[in-house]
């Protein structure tokens, strides 16, 4: 019942809103009753967050294979990009709109009045954000690229990378995701993105 629930919260919010999702249709979605929602939970922000650290959890495995140190570095954001664009792609067809990140969406409406699932989006981030620091130092320490910092230059791309996700989901245009792996070499100063994945 508490995972039907943080699945039904996020799907609900991240389609949605925040605000115009209710713990009454999170109860209707998940098919629980009102009393099993504060067994678990105190609060529809309590469930946001735990949503958010489930939803994590799930995408973890993901995260790994698509960043294993076995990958050629650069190919790692290659093959990251193409799957968030394959997965917004397919959510596009199901509901007819890019829904973005949820970490983003959730966090920018919700950050400011909720300590704890602005603390949850961030913890995630900076999880996030190692994947793309890994990445960053091995390609640097190949000789690919420049970044001696390579936390700032995660830091950085993720910045980009998030405000690319912003305007597809404004102007519900998933191809923007798949041109931003262009933009992700830019940033990182690849001159030959060929010549650096052979």
């Amino acid at each position: 019942m508490k995972e039907r629930l943080t699945d039904a919260a996020l799907d609900l919010i991240w389609h949605n809103s925040y605000g115009a999702t209710s713990v009454d249709a999170i109860c209707e979605r998940a098919g629980a009753k009102k009393g099993s929602f504060y067994y678990f939970f105190k609060s529809k922000a309590e469930l946001t967050a735990a949503a958010l650290e489930a939803e994590w959890n799930k995408n973890k495995t993901n995260m790994d294979a698509l960043f294993s140190p076995t990958v050629p570095p650069l190919e790692r954001f290659d093959r990251y990009f193409e799957y968030v664009h394959d997965r917004l792609a397919e959510l596009q067809k199901a509901c007819g709109s890019i829904l973005g990140c949820p970490l983003l969406t959730i966090g920018s409406e919700v950050g400011t009045q909720d300590e704890g699932v602005r603390d949850t989006v961030d913890r995630i981030w900076d999880r996030k954000i190692r994947y793309f620091e890994s990445a960053i130092r091995d390609a640097h320490a190949q000789g690919l690229i420049e970044a001696p910092d390579p936390e700032a230059k995660a830091k950085m791309l993720f910045a980009c990378y998030h405000g690319t996700l912003t305007q597809a989901r404004i102007q519900n245009d998933v191809e923007l995701i798949r041109d931003f792996k262009q933009v992700a070499m830019d940033v990182l100063g690849v001159k030959h993105v060929h010549a650096a994945y052979s």
